[in-house]
């Protein structure tokens, strides 16, 4: 995305780009009849980002839904808030992974004569310049590719996942944290045709689950879960991996009533304070079979490299921050950094000033940092807070919550954030 959007700036003109894609090239010129299980749900802001260039209206041409609502309620007491606007419009998009990276691939010819593309390419070693070079000493990062090649270019941008070499290369230290859970993926078909416009998630003690619509007859299932559970839901037949879906959202089994019976009491004084300010309970849609081949699972974590940028190097997306999926915010925190890097690089070639040069990288940094690291601390904090069943904690996630609802306030400074 950022090659797209520097490539399509009249400041990098007479600049040479250059990607370097592991993968083959990939581009649809009509969807497949089954949906992905890799699906990201794309904020409002990051649609305007991918509309800026292009590629928005080419996802639209493929495949998306929209969703105008979001509920989130908890497993262990009536506790729930629903996320939707005043005017309805789109809160978000479920848009399958290998639909962006089509819509991409295609922007991309739209600037082939400025941005050169590498596929199925490797890079097998990096020569870094001294910060401060001396006469003599190159100012430029030399890249060595597995096929025998050579490049060399003064800003080297790693966006390279979570394991990124460009990021251990440079020697960045990388805060890391494996949680206990794995995220089980799967593309189901609901009972029956209803106006899917909803993103569905309930905490479990196990972890969040969450119903992300497709279309009017499909979801996209992301259930967080002990590693031993994932295994297990993996390798269920489809009548009981069902079972085991329609329960995990309907089942009261974690309910108490002293929890219950606090709960009610609460909500009972916040409808006094504020008549209309909680939304409306909606009942989630049934599952009734899964695409037989979209079961999958991988392991969750966390992790936040402690700089983005060094002399000549920035990272962005996964290679610089790991989230959990409980908030759908990884994809767009990955948007953000390209389009916070974008502008500051425009900035600087607009200036005439040296690309890689430290300075205005350090301005990315800081500024994309402070909105990282907050985000990916609250994701964490309420991972750790929905994971138990103690009473306590139940009993003040469940007041949290309910006062959250009832506050509108409050939600739309939620809402703000997420559509960023």
């Amino acid at each position: 995305i950022y090659l797209l959007i520097v490539g399509h700036s009249i400041h990098f003109h007479d600049k040479k780009i250059a990607l370097l894609e592991a993968g083959p090239r990939k581009e649809y010129n009509h969807v497949p009849d089954t949906y992905s299980n890799r699906v990201s749900s794309v904020s409002p802001g990051s649609a305007t980002l991918l509309s800026s260039f292009g590629a928005w209206d080419h996802v639209c041409s493929l495949r998306l839904k929209p969703f105008q609502r979001m509920q989130v309620w908890d497993a262990c007491s009536e506790a729930m808030i629903a996320f939707e606007k005043d005017d309805l419009d789109d809160m978000g998009y479920i848009v399958e992974n290998d639909v962006i990276m089509s819509a991409l691939t295609k922007q991309l010819d739209a600037v082939a004569d400025r941005v050169e593309v590498f596929y199925r390419s490797k890079a097998v070693g990096y020569t870094w310049p001294l910060p401060s070079h001396s006469c003599g000493t190159s100012p430029w990062v030399q890249i060595e590719l597995a096929d025998g090649r050579r490049l060399q270019t003064k800003l080297l941008i790693g966006a390279d996942g979570h394991n990124s070499v460009v990021r251990k290369e440079t020697e960045i230290k990388n805060i890391e944290h494996q949680y206990d859970q794995s995220a089980v993926v799967a593309t189901l078909h609901l009972s029956e045709a209803t106006n899917n416009n909803v993103a569905w998630q309930r905490f479990l003690p196990t972890g969040p689950i969450a119903l992300l619509p497709l279309s009017d007859t499909a979801s996209s299932l992301v259930w967080s879960t002990s590693h031993e559970h994932a295994s297990e839901l993996l390798t269920m037949d489809e009548e009981s991996f069902v079972d085991s879906i329609n329960s995990a959202f309907w089942s009261n089994v974690n309910h108490s009533d002293f929890i219950d019976t606090a709960g009610a009491m609460f909500r009972s004084a916040l409808s006094l304070l504020r008549p209309s300010g909680s939304a409306v309970r909606q009942l989630p849609p049934s599952v009734a079979k899964v695409d037989p081949e979209s079961r999958a699972m991988f392991p969750l974590g966390m992790g936040h490299a402690t700089e983005y940028v060094r002399h000549r190097v920035a990272l962005i997306g996964d290679a610089a921050h790991r989230v959990h999926p409980l908030a759908g915010q990884g994809v767009n925190l990955g948007f953000g950094d390209v389009a916070c890097l974008a502008h500051h690089l425009s900035a600087a070639a607009f200036n005439g000033n040296d690309l890689g040069s430290l300075k205005h990288l350090l301005k990315f940094e800081t500024e994309r940092q402070r909105h990282n690291v907050s985000l990916i601390a609250a994701i964490d904090v309420l991972k750790r807070l929905y994971s138990t069943k103690l009473a306590p904690l139940v009993l003040l996630r469940t007041w949290g919550l309910q006062a959250t609802n009832a506050l509108p306030p409050v939600k739309e400074q939620i809402m703000a954030i997420a559509s960023k």
